[in-house]
């Protein structure tokens, strides 16, 4: 069994880590959700959601509080909430599949700094921990070498070999550091919480 990682910074600077670029496929699997002006001087937020069915949607905790969505459910230990969102029908509900380390995943949301959906892509490299407001140290999440900006939170994780659901972006670290001796293992990562940690809490919430 893999030794368990910990997360030792999380997006402390800057706001964004690798490359990302504009996307029309971002702007079919993703909504983006806006409170006030987002710039980048902060003056408003912007974070994504991802349709599940007609009246719910998937999305970050953090992103549903700032958001001031009306929340069907949280996550007990995970940054995830279920919120209630009007979505079109079409292609509802997506098909979850959980990842694997190793495996190319695919990235997509909207971007704090121009507003616009945007993509990425990348490979799986490690379960961490990561201790933070929003997530117990029980939530596991994945690192993966794609690029990430501010706003992506809620947005999803795609596996590119099916083109699956594996997961929900949020956030991103510049470092991650082995538990024991400090050593750096990777720098610059998306940090996304997979599909295994929130399956049984999210069939409950849309069936309850």
């Amino acid at each position: 069994m893999q030794r368990l990682i910990a997360l030792m910074v999380f997006g402390l600077t800057g706001c964004s880590v690798g490359h990302y670029e504009y996307s029309k496929e971002a702007e079919k699997r993703v909504d983006m959700t806006v409170t006030g002006i987002p710039t980048v001087l902060g003056l408003g937020t912007l974070g994504t959601t991802i349709p599940l069915t007609p009246e719910y949607s998937l999305t970050a905790a953090h992103v549903a509080k700032f958001s001031l969505y009306r929340v069907k459910s949280w996550h007990p230990q995970c940054d995830l909430a279920v919120v209630y969102h009007k979505n079109s029908e079409m292609n509802l509900p997506p098909n979850f599949r959980n990842s694997h380390i190793g495996d190319q995943v695919n990235l997509y949301g909207y971007s704090f700094i121009s507003a616009m959906p945007v993509s990425s892509s990348g490979q799986n490299l490690i379960n961490t921990t990561l201790a933070n407001s929003w997530n117990k140290p029980d939530c596991v999440v994945v690192a993966a070498n794609a690029g990430v900006v501010k706003g992506m939170s809620g947005g999803a994780v795609y596996n590119a070999s099916d083109d699956t659901l594996a997961g929900v972006i949020i956030g991103y670290s510049n470092n991650i550091n082995d538990n024991v001796s400090g050593k750096t293992l990777y720098k610059n990562v998306a940090l996304y919480v997979p599909y295994s940690r929130f399956q049984t809490w999210l069939d409950q919430a849309i069936k309850s």
